[in-house]
């Protein structure tokens, strides 16, 4: 996904990413949208998860949220909040910490993290990806290898 923060406009954005579940729906057309495949035992069937837009594996019965693997992935601000704070450090990517604390009425050091986080993402891929994208370990070589 090429930046796609950056095809909206500020209201287009809000109106798009106003709830949870919006943003939630989104992560997960964008991380399964070549299809799913486990994490764990590298199956490719599904069914709903436990949580909203979550997958379970039918095979292993593991189950793997929208923002498991993206960004996003255990932060503990509201999404919608992290959505914006994200749409903000793509726009504007000088902004401080302490301007985002301001306007999203949260901590600088909460704002800080995220902003680095996202920051760094856009370092080393050259662009901002909501999905991460994992580096081989142990489960990754035991799923190519089918053991």
């Amino acid at each position: 996904m090429k930046n796609a923060l950056f095809h909206f406009k500020p209201l287009e954005f809000e109106n798009m990413f106003s709830t949870d579940e919006d943003c939630l729906r989104f992560l997960a057309e964008e991380k399964w949208k070549d299809g799913y495949v486990c994490k764990k035992c590298g199956h490719t069937n599904f069914c709903s998860g436990k949580t909203p837009f979550s997958r379970r594996c039918t095979r292993c019965k593991h189950d793997e949220s929208a923002t498991a693997h993206t960004i996003f992935h255990r932060c503990k601000i509201q999404l919608t909040e992290a959505f914006h704070l994200a749409y903000a450090v793509c726009s504007t990517p000088k902004i401080s910490s302490w301007e985002l604390s301001r306007k999203l009425e949260k901590r600088q050091m909460t704002c800080w993290k995220l902003k680095k986080k996202i920051t760094e993402c856009i370092e080393k891929h050259g662009e901002f990806q909501f999905i991460e994208l994992p580096l081989n370990s142990g489960t990754e070589k035991q799923i190519e290898s089918g053991v």
